[in-house]
């Protein structure tokens, strides 16, 4: 069973870099997202668009194809909410809701994303191996990419 303190520290070292690193692609920075992520296979990625990517090259390929989507947007704001989290050892895993607005063509364009990660402790620093992103039942708002 994972000690709180165990819990808060991975939290406290990844939670910022992972902050950064999405607002970064938001604002098409693909290289940012592709930071926080492992490059030793199993790494996975269930995609909000219902893609599925296997292996680092192919996750790779879609955070930089993400990035071009994003680009020329104006991200104007990021939340992540936290639901739940928890870490042992060298796995850990956090629930979340991405909330994300840009301004696309003049108007605001809000969604939010479901989200679950899990990582791996590699050579001492936390890397993602697997996300699967979604939209909530019933929100139908437009993805902006």
């Amino acid at each position: 069973m994972a000690r709180t303190g165990e819990v808060e520290t991975f939290l406290g070292e990844m939670l910022p870099r992972q902050r950064d690193a999405e607002q970064a692609l938001c604002r098409g920075d693909g290289d940012a997202r592709a930071g926080t992520w492992s490059r030793s296979d199993p790494v996975t990625l269930f995609g909000a668009t219902g893609n599925l990517r296997r292996g680092w090259d192919e996750v790779d390929e879609i955070f930089h194809w993400l990035a071009r989507r994003f680009a020329g947007k104006h991200l104007r704001d990021y939340e992540l909410e936290l639901v739940a989290s928890g870490a042992c050892g060298d796995l850990a895993y956090t629930v979340a809701f991405e909330h994300k607005t840009f301004v696309v063509d003049g108007e605001p364009v809000s969604y939010t994303l479901r989200v679950t990660h899990v990582y791996r402790r590699e050579d001492g620093a936390w890397r993602i191996v697997h996300r699967h992103g979604d939209r909530p039942p019933g929100d139908g708002a437009p993805l902006p990419v």
